[in-house]
């Protein structure tokens, strides 16, 4: 009998930490690595953050808060809800966990019976089909498609939606496509739901303030306020504060619902650090300003790493609405040879071949539910992305 809980066999773990960890092995070993798999921002945390930190620390506000969040940050977080999404919180229906991970767990954790569905439209986030497993859920990918620029139709929700559903997870803009959706996109989205009563939408909202052209960004209880009672709506300051490490992420939903996620919360970590609640609160009221020229810099990189992809034959690489990835197709290089005599068969061995080749980390589609692709996080130097996105278009030329 295995010593093991069962629990865990039916989860993996998280590829994009696994290509991250490798290269930076490989790095420690000598090699000449470009690592393109982070998902987080190589800005450095803004300075009027990191000095509310040191000041709380210096004040001594080192000590436990309330198991899911103090109670000024909650209200900077309702602040921010009704200043920039039109939803209206009191502290009571806030949740602020360690991560936007912990929230979105907490609340599969409190709501998943055996059997229970979740709708996970693909390519995802790669932790979310593996909660839902750990949750006791069972989830159900939706592929999308390039064509449709990797966003969910209104027909193919509606055709996934059974009785069994309890949660429709909604990502825009996307990790790993970037793809965010319209008004008018999401509002199609939110007209099935209205038609099924008994689902209950998740957002993952991180990337509020990554959008690039002048893309609106908007949250399904601000399209449809019908859905506002059954609607989780999760967000945080990883990555617009490049505050990865700090591990704040927070939600506002029913009240009920975010009591559940406080028990879970209660008996599990017990409050997020207290240092990191005092600098999401400055980065939640403070300055903004910073905002603007980090955008600006992620879709200059943007543009040149879709510029050169799509200048590789062999590699399709559409222009994404926000975050900081793409996600190219490379149908067009399965069934090649590298010239060390590996067979390109999927988008799993491209990046091995990749990586081990020419000191290039991505992370391989099937990680994220759709293949054959490939993730580049161009969260990175634009010198960076040049070499890297020259090196791959050398090992593609190379391919036969």
């Amino acid at each position: 009998m295995s010593f093991l809980s069962t629990t865990l066999s039916r989860v993996k773990p998280s590829p994009t930490v696994a290509v991250s960890t490798l290269a930076q092995e490989l790095k420690s070993e000598g090699r000449d690595v470009i690592g393109l798999g982070a998902g987080e921002p190589d800005f450095d945390t803004p300075q009027n953050i990191k000095d509310a930190a040191v000041a709380a620390i210096a004040a001594g506000k080192t000590k436990y808060t309330a198991p899911d969040g103090m109670i000024e940050l909650k209200q900077a977080i309702c602040d921010k809800f009704a200043r920039e999404n039109g939803l209206t919180y009191t502290p009571k229906q806030i949740s602020v966990g360690t991560g936007g991970k912990q929230i979105l767990y907490n609340a599969l954790m409190a709501t998943l019976n055996p059997g229970d569905e979740v709708v996970i439209p693909a390519p995802y986030w790669v932790s979310y089909p593996d909660m839902v497993l750990l949750a006791g859920g069972t989830p159900v990918a939706v592929e999308t498609s390039l064509e449709n620029a990797f966003k969910l139709s209104p027909d193919q929700l509606e055709a996934a939606i059974t009785p069994k559903t309890k949660w429709f997870i909604f990502n825009s803009p996307s990790n790993p496509t970037g793809a965010g959706y319209t008004r008018d996109e999401l509002k199609a989205l939110t007209d099935v739901l209205m038609r099924h009563p008994h689902v209950w939408v998740m957002t993952d909202d991180m990337y509020e303030h990554l959008t690039y052209d002048g893309f609106e960004f908007c949250t399904p209880a601000q399209i449809e306020p019908a859905l506002y009672d059954r609607t989780l709506t999760c967000n945080g300051v990883s990555k617009a504060y490049a505050m990865t490490g700090w591990r704040i992420g927070y939600a506002g939903g029913p009240e009920h619902l975010i009591a559940a996620m406080r028990k879970i919360q209660s008996q599990s970590t017990s409050n997020p650090c207290t240092i990191s609640q005092w600098a999401a609160l400055e980065a939640l009221t403070g300055p903004q300003d910073f905002l603007a020229p980090n955008n600006a810099a992620f879709k200059r990189r943007r543009d040149l790493v879709v510029a050169a992809l799509n200048a590789i034959d062999g590699i399709t690489c559409p222009t994404p609405e926000g975050a900081f990835y793409v996600y190219p197709s490379i149908a067009g290089l399965i069934g090649k040879t590298t010239p060390k005599g590996t067979l390109i068969e999927n988008d799993e061995a491209f990046a091995t071949a990749l990586l081990e080749e020419t000191g290039v980390a991505v992370v391989f589609g099937a990680a994220f539910g759709l293949s054959p692709n490939f993730r580049v996080s161009y969260a990175t130097s634009d010198d960076n992305l040049t070499e890297a996105c020259a090196r791959i278009a050398a090992f593609c030329a190379a391919l036969t």
